[in-house]
């Protein structure tokens, strides 16, 4: 795992949102990201909870995961997968076919841009923040968690 990558899930409750940091250090396949949301929040039922990573200047996924439904992904940069192991399970996890090349350049956003859309915040608006020059994923998350009303505990897990 790169050396600062931060994970935190949130989990949203009667009473608002409830964050807990996330270890995904032994995280080997897609489904390890969910049982360690579950195992970190106590989820019990039909919850509404999301990952969100950042991996430092490089890129951030959401992961969002909602009872027996299939889990959802949005990876802001599909070159995640050549930066380390966990960038490779986003990838995947979005359905990114590896690009060894390395001849897509620039930011490619993939996975399901409409993951967050019913919270408050749109696919274009979600294209939108990732793409944004000189922005960093910490920058986007943060963006995202105020629009959703989670930044305090954002904030206090950071």
């Amino acid at each position: 795992m790169a050396s600062n990558t931060f994970s935190a899930a949130f989990v949203r409750t009667e009473n608002g949102w409830s964050g807990a940091e996330v270890d995904l250090s032994a995280a080997e396949f897609v489904d390890d990201l969910g049982d360690a949301v579950q195992e970190s929040l106590g989820l019990v039922g039909d919850e509404l909870a999301l990952l969100c990573v950042e991996v430092e200047d490089e890129w951030f996924a959401i992961a969002r995961y909602t009872g027996e439904e299939e889990p959802r992904v949005f990876l802001s940069d599909a070159h995640a997968s050549l930066t380390d192991t966990l960038g490779e399970l986003f990838a995947e996890f979005a359905g990114v076919a590896p690009d060894k090349e390395g001849n897509g350049l620039g930011v490619k956003p993939s996975g399901d841009f409409e993951l967050l859309s019913d919270l408050g915040v749109s696919s274009e608006e979600l294209l939108e923040l990732s793409m944004e020059e000189g922005v960093l994923p910490a920058d986007v998350l943060s963006v995202i968690a105020e629009r959703l009303a989670f930044a305090d505990e954002l904030d206090r897990l950071r």
